[in-house]
């Protein structure tokens, strides 16, 4: 079958990397891709958000199945519009896709369904937002309501941090994300990723992921996109994952099927794993950015067979195998970020790391310019490793990123440090 895939970063360079891997694939195109993916696949220039164009490709390719990366597209209802002409897709409605686009809508979700969260305030005004502050303790934290690219959220550890971060943003500086704040209760624990496929009725789970959100050595300074990951992640024990299944991911699938408004597609949970059980911090409609580097490293099973189950709604029949061993992924981001990203700095040395065993490299946000490797975006590599333990795992990412030439990009070493330290 033809599939094409919506996308340009390094999660979608790991999906296109396990998708073409599969006996049911005729031919994989991407929209837009990037220096990477065009590896194993025909990348296009489609604009997501042109619905027509993208419905009118599929027709002149026999696409048969989309598979829509990033959120900003669901939001948007690409998926929608792919249905009414016939097109079958994966990934949640503009209705169900509101589970990311809005974060008040998820923790008002919460409150529905009784699903552990934080304690929160929403509001379309810094007046009341104040208020409501002003009778809060602190650290706390601050949301832009909408898709803000993971730059809406400001953990405040004092009254004066918060009320900039409420001024910030309803003074534009997230956009029309913005034009509404959630206030939140600080959680205190460990954070992890969980995924759930969902076909509307039934959750399929997939291996416990860790990502690290800030950019600097020992969890500090802004946060990003994400600098790194691994899984599994040894906080996720059986128990607790079975509690985020009873607790979170069911409750929200039966919920969202009881509105009218089934969730299809990839359920990503952000958790607080804390002294009383996970909570949830909040949801995204899509897999995560770099976990699917990890997960996908570290699946065994056909994965567009998963994906075609999940649209089809037949996951009550199916399973998914994994691998045993541990998956890591460092990110190698451009000078600049999370700020502004200095592009079409060369990157040399690629060929020579590929060669290091049990590593794959995933572009994030790469370009060709002739024989040349340029950076196109703030993360541009995802330097991934695989190995029995979390720990040889790391071994053999940083031993390729050792040799890759690029100074004008940067990483954290210290990517895995919890799992290491639980190690002892």
């Amino acid at each position: 079958m033809n599939l094409l895939l919506i996308g340009s970063g390094g999660r979608e360079h790991a999906l296109a990397w396990a998708l073409s891997a599969s006996p049911l694939l005729d031919k994989l195109y991407c929209a837009p891709g990037n220096a990477g993916i065009a590896d194993v696949a025909e990348c296009v220039r489609l604009d997501p958000a042109d619905h027509a164009a993208v419905i009118g490709f599929c027709r002149e390719h026999n696409i048969e199945l989309v598979v829509i990366g990033p959120e900003a597209p669901l939001v948007a209802g690409l998926g929608d519009a792919l249905g009414v002409a016939g097109i079958r897709y994966f990934g949640p409605t503009k209705a169900a896709a509101q589970l990311e686009g809005s974060k008040g809508f998820t923790k008002d979700l919460c409150r529905e369904a009784n699903i552990p969260t934080a304690a929160y305030g929403r509001f379309s005004d810094a007046a009341s937002a104040k208020t409501y502050l002003a009778a809060q303790s602190v650290p706390i934290v601050v949301k832009a309501d909408g898709l803000a690219a993971g730059k809406g959220v400001i953990i405040a550890t004092t009254r004066e941090e918060a009320e900039a971060a409420i001024d910030a943003c309803f003074s534009g500086a997230f956009g029309a994300a913005g034009s509404e704040v959630v206030i939140e209760e600080f959680l205190d624990g460990e954070e992890a990723s969980f995924f759930a496929l969902c076909d509307g009725e039934t959750a399929l789970p997939l291996v416990s992921a860790q990502d690290h959100k800030r950019v600097g050595e020992g969890d500090t300074g802004p946060n990003t996109g994400g600098m790194g990951a691994y899984s599994p992640a040894p906080v996720m024990t059986p128990e607790i994952t079975d509690r985020v299944m009873r607790e979170i991911i069911v409750p929200t699938v039966e919920t969202m099927a009881k509105r009218g408004t089934p969730f299809k597609g990839v359920l990503f949970a952000g958790l607080m794993i804390t002294a009383s059980g996970p909570k949830l911090i909040e949801y995204n409609v899509r897999f995560g950015d770099p976990e699917t580097q990890v997960l996908m490293m570290r699946l065994k099973s056909d994965l567009l067979a998963a994906l075609l189950a999940t649209a089809d709604g037949v996951l009550k029949d199916f399973d998914l195998r994994w691998s045993e061993d541990a998956a890591l992924t460092v990110v190698m981001a451009a000078n600049g970020y999370p700020g502004t990203p200095t592009k079409g700095t060369e990157i040399k040395g690629l060929e020579a790391a590929k060669l290091i065993p049990d590593v794959e490299i995933f572009h994030a946000g790469t370009r060709r310019d002739g024989d040349r490797l340029l950076a196109d975006g703030g993360r541009v590599l995802n330097v991934t490793g695989r190995g029995r333990t979390v720990a040889e795992a790391r071994d053999a990412a940083y031993a390729a990123i050792a040799k890759i030439d690029w100074p004008g990009g940067f990483y954290r070493s210290d990517i895995g440090w919890r799992a290491l330290q639980r190690r002892g």
